[in-house]
Order: structure tokens, then sequence, then C-alpha cells
């Protein structure tokens, strides 16, 4: 993560500012390499990181403490609240961490004077809440958060490289329950095969849409014990995070062979994504690829096809922007990472996508996932 540390600070450097303060978490991440457990369980977990050219604190729980000083890179931790932690060494760094403040605002109003914070501090929207804290001689507050949204859109290789491994552990477990799957199998069955396979790879299971029949038009429903019956359509749609970095990634499978409506539908909404991947390339507008994804799809004979997204960015959130949607003016560029989709939903019938990831190049893009795109069969 030092990569991504390293790029703030140059980037920094060119800015109009002369600090960052940044409190969401994918934020803290990027700027030092630490990743709150509390924070992924707890919406009333609460971080801020101070970033300037030369220096870097970090202000957290002191339940945070000892990891922060095992994994981040900062050159000072700002705790709050109490939490114990026993040492070998009295004067050991962990035992100084409970009881230094009794609030987070007081842990904030000791690391602006520890910083000695000055000039224009450019703050993330989760951060501007705590904008009274910073004001003073000589501090200006002001948004830097489409700043960072644009810092942040292009991805370095090594972020790359986590997104790609993410990409292929969802790839990996989709495949695998394919293989387990048939008549009689259940949907937490599938999804358990998916989770065991990230994890066995080294990914964190993120989410485990696995719908069938029916109900995989339901779009963001968790798997049931439902049985697969002949004929059902089976919709994945999975991700996980490695280091922190996610993958999103949509395949459909019929248990059996396809009826005709299913096979036709299917290979609509394949153009309309197909179309896309061949399409990406700098210089292209997201809005221009919604557009794109919707008209193909309906010139398949899949008509009226409505969304409202065919696709997004994705890092170290698993939606950034841009959304590929109507309208969106946001030019490509090469190290943007995008996933492309083109799902359909029709309750009382079912459901279908297909979801892919890349890297966008100069002349095209770089696809990150490498399945069999096409209806899966499932043996009956």
């Amino acid at each position: 993560m030092s990569d991504t540390i390293a790029r703030l600070r140059d980037a920094l450097q060119e800015s109009q500012f002369d600090w960052l303060a940044m409190a969401s978490q994918p934020h803290v991440t990027y700027a030092t390499g630490y990743r709150s457990v509390a924070g992924d369980l707890f919406r009333t977990h609460r971080m801020l990181v101070l970033v300037s050219v030369e220096r870097t604190l970090l202000i957290g729980g002191a339940s945070d403490g000892a990891a922060v000083l095992e994994s981040a890179i900062v050159d000072d931790y700002v705790p709050f609240g109490t939490f114990y932690f026993e040492s070998e060494g009295s004067a050991a760094p962990e035992s100084q961490l409970s009881g230094r403040n009794a609030s987070f605002e007081a842990a904030v109003t000791e690391a602006v004077a520890m910083a000695g914070l000055a000039g224009r501090v450019g703050m993330d929207s989760d951060a501007s809440e705590l904008a009274e804290l910073f004001q003073g001689s000589g501090v200006e507050t002001v948004d830097a958060g489409g700043w960072l949204a644009q810092l942040r859109a292009v991805k370095l290789p090594s972020e790359v490289d986590r997104l790609r491994h993410a990409v292929r552990l969802a790839e990996a477990g989709i495949d695998a329950a394919i293989e387990m799957a048939g008549v009689g199998a259940t949907e937490i069955e599938l999804a358990n095969v998916v989770a065991s396979t990230m994890a066995a790879g080294g990914g964190v299971p993120g989410f485990m849409v696995v719908t069938s029949g029916p109900r995989s038009a339901l779009s963001d429903a968790r798997p049931t014990h439902r049985q697969l019956e002949l004929g059902d359509l089976v919709r994945f749609d999975v991700g996980c995070t490695v280091d922190g970095y996610w993958s999103d990634i949509g395949r459909t499978a019929v248990v059996g062979d396809a009826d005709q409506l299913q096979a036709d539908r299917y290979a609509a909404i394949f153009e309309g994504e197909d179309a896309q991947l061949r399409a990406v390339r700098s210089g292209i507008t997201a809005g221009d690829l919604f557009d794109l994804a919707v008209a193909r799809v309906e010139q398949a004979g899949l008509s009226p096809y409505r969304r409202h997204h065919c696709g997004h960015a994705i890092g170290l959130e698993i939606y950034e922007r841009p959304i590929v949607s109507s309208g969106t003016e946001t030019v490509l560029e090469p190290g943007m990472v995008f996933c492309v989709e083109t799902p359909f939903y029709e309750v009382g019938w079912g459901g279908m996508m297909v979801e892919d990831a890349l890297v966008v190049t100069d002349d095209g893009c770089d696809v990150l996932s490498t399945s069999d795109r096409t209806l899966r069969v499932i043996s009956a």
C-alpha cells in the first residue's frame, strides 16, 4: 500500500492543498495502508487521517492502536477512548494508547495542534463535519472530494493486480459452485462453495447473491434453502476483497437445457455487455457505454430494456465514480477500472446477468475476468 501513499503525497505537492483531512474508510486505507476491522463492522466507528507532503497523522480508537502500529504507515497515531493492552515492558507503545483522549473530537484537536496545521486543508465529505475543529489562525478548510475521486479513479499497477486477484477468486467461486450444482442443491449450498473458494484463495467474501428459479429476479437477495429444479435459472452476483480491493462478477446458469426464451434473452444481454467490452477505450464517456449497452440489448431482441446503470468503477469501494449511466459525461482514461453489466429481471419469471471487470487502456481494455461468459449449463 506504500505506492498509493507515495502517489497521494506526490499529487498533494502539486495541488492547491497544504493538508488533506480524510475520514472515509477507503481514504484512510489509501493514505495509510490501514484497514480497520471495526470500521467494517460498526457504522459509528470513527477515524481521521491528516496528510501533508511530509507527515501523516492518524486519529482513531484506542482499540485500533496496536494494529495501526503494526501495519500502518503513519508518523503519529492519536488515540481516543479506553482499551487495555498489556505488554511485557511498561514503556511499550501499546500500553500508552488507553485514556489519552476521552473523545474523538479531543483526539482531533490534539492532532491538529501536533501537526501545526496551517494553510488550505482539503476535506473529504466524511471529514467536513469536523471543520470547526480546524478553524483557527491561518487555516482554511475546502472541499477536496472531487480532487480525491479523480486521483483514485486511475489505478496504479499494484492496485490493478489486487483487483485482478479479487476477480479471479470470484470467478473461481462461481465455477466451483456450478460444478457441484444439480437438481436438489440449495442456494445456500452454492453460496457456501463460492465463499469458501474465495477464502481459500486469500480473499475476504463480501457478498453472495446466489438466487434460483423465480428468485433469480430478485436483484440483491440473500441465498435461501430453496432447492434447484430442472429448468431453473441460477444467477450469481458475487464479490470479495483482496487487501481491501473489491471484485463484482456476475454469471448465469440454467439447470438442464435452456428453453428458447431463456436462450434468446441471454443472447440479448450478452450482446449488450459484449458491445461495451468491444467499445471501451480511452476517450469514450461512461454515458456513451450505457447508451450502447441498452441499444444493443434492444437490437438483439429484448425490448424495451430498462436500466438505471450498466456498470460502475470499482476499487477500494465496490461502487466508485463514475457510474455507467445515462448522461454521465466522465471520459474514460487509461488505468480506470470498471465493471460492466447488463442484468435483466422479470418478477415471476426469473433474472439473468453477465458482469465483468476491465481496466481501460489507450486503445481498448484489458478484461480482468477470464471465465466463460455464456449461459452456463448445470447438469441435471
